[in-house]
């Protein structure tokens, strides 16, 4: 007996209603005009994808930068509005970019 089964026995004269989801789903973050730069270098020897050109809140900075983390699957943080990701992942990270709403202009080799 599954949970709908014991609500209809506890409660007969119910009729459960029906939810219609009209919510759309709004930009998880905010978008900017301007095309965010992306620029590959090396620190240290060590490849760097650094993304300049954001100017959104320090709590959009926060998320896009956890989230480019989590689907690389790699290190980065965020200083001087700028995201530093470690490692040259500039394709991946610009098709992210794109598929969420952002305009990104590659920079450098």
């Amino acid at each position: 007996m599954d949970l709908q089964d014991q609500l209809k026995n506890l409660f007969p004269d119910h009729e459960p209603e029906e939810v219609e989801n009209t919510e759309q789903e709004a930009p998880s973050y905010w978008l900017q005009d301007d095309p965010i730069i992306c620029k590959y270098e090396k620190r240290k020897g060590k490849p760097v994808t650094i993304l300049d050109g954001y100017n959104g809140a320090d709590s959009d900075f926060k998320k896009l930068t956890k989230d480019l983390k989590t689907y690389l699957g790699v290190g980065g943080s965020y200083k001087k509005e700028s995201i530093i990701i470690q490692g040259d992942y500039r394709d991946k990270i610009m098709t992210f970019l794109k598929d969420h709403g952002f305009s990104v202009k590659r920079v450098g080799g």
